[in-house]
């Protein structure tokens, strides 16, 4: 199954020539979750083919503008182009407020249902689950109530060995296997158990996106392992200083991060517009944590 995440926009709160405010796609299985949705993020869905109306679920992670300001235009295209079924929305307290407002003082009705999730930004919790996906939300530490996300797989079932399954099985044997059942006696065969023609079931996939945020390096034990880890880093660390009076990162403090968690990848992101050449971030990461590399647009990353 699909478990991908394409990057629609990676700089900070001054968009510049070629770079675009937050916002992500993750692609699981068949559904579609957008991450951030800065100004712009519908172009940018546009260019990189991500059809606004097969988004699932649009997650928030705090509201400065480069987070959100993408967010009602999107929705207004989505109700110009028909949508029928309901969208989720889960984010930091207000955004409820501001979509509201923004719709009745500009008299545009969205022609589908909203759903509001208010997410604890000082908690991690629960905030989303689906048939594919867990969503739990990782605190960050901002000037504003701010949230990270861990989109976590659901279990998969472990697959078929086709050198173990015994010849003569019917089709309704076979789906009844792969559904994880054991087969039970009968007169076409003596009975078979799931776990005998199984191999180990695929481990969970998990993509970690850290938003704006101080070095919190306790974040780290509540992604540990993860297959990808999305982290801020604003400045180079000889603007550390910087970094900490904006609440947030350097490139070398996501590495540091990155490495205490034992992720396997790490992103850079949110790159400030006084950078015009993003290599020293990377070459200031790699040294911590090899495994780096940086949120450019339209880069997909399929785990």
């Amino acid at each position: 199954m699909t478990f991908e995440l394409k990057i629609l926009g990676s700089a900070s709160a001054t968009p510049t020539a070629g770079r675009h405010p937050t916002a992500q796609v993750l692609t699981v299985g068949a559904y579609h979750y957008l991450i951030d949705c800065g100004e712009g993020t519908q172009w940018q869905m546009l260019e990189y083919r991500v059809r606004p109306n097969q988004l699932r679920v649009i997650f928030i992670s705090h509201l400065h503008g480069d987070h959100y300001f993408g967010l009602f235009g999107l929705l207004g295209t989505m109700h110009l182009q028909g949508r029928t079924q309901p969208l989720c929305i889960i984010g930091p307290p207000g955004l409820d407020e501001v979509l509201v407002t923004q719709s009745r003082v500009s008299g545009v009705q969205i022609g589908f249902q909203l759903e509001f999730t208010v997410v604890d930004t000082e908690a991690h919790a629960l905030v989303y689950e689906d048939a594919g996906l867990r969503v739990h939300s990782l605190p960050m530490r901002h000037r504003v109530p701010c949230a990270g996300y861990l989109f976590e797989e659901q279990p998969r079932r472990a697959n078929l060995l086709k050198e173990k399954l015994p010849t003569g099985l019917t089709p309704a044997h076979l789906a009844r296997l792969a559904q994880g059942e054991d087969l039970p006696p009968d007169e076409h065969q003596p009975g078979l158990r799931h776990a005998d023609v199984a191999g180990p079931a695929p481990t969970p996939r998990r993509y970690a996106f850290f938003s704006d945020t101080l070095y919190t390096p306790a974040l780290a034990p509540l992604i540990a392992g993860a297959d990808l880890l999305y982290h801020e880093a604003t400045f180079l660390d000889e603007l550390r200083e910087r970094a900490a009076q904006t609440h947030h990162s350097t490139a070398r403090q996501a590495a540091l991060l990155a490495q205490a968690a034992g992720v396997k990848q790490l992103l850079l992101g949110h790159f400030s517009s006084r950078y015009k050449v993003l290599e020293p971030l990377l070459h200031e990461a790699q040294p911590v944590f090899p495994q780096t590399a940086l949120a450019l647009e339209g880069l997909v990353v399929s785990l």
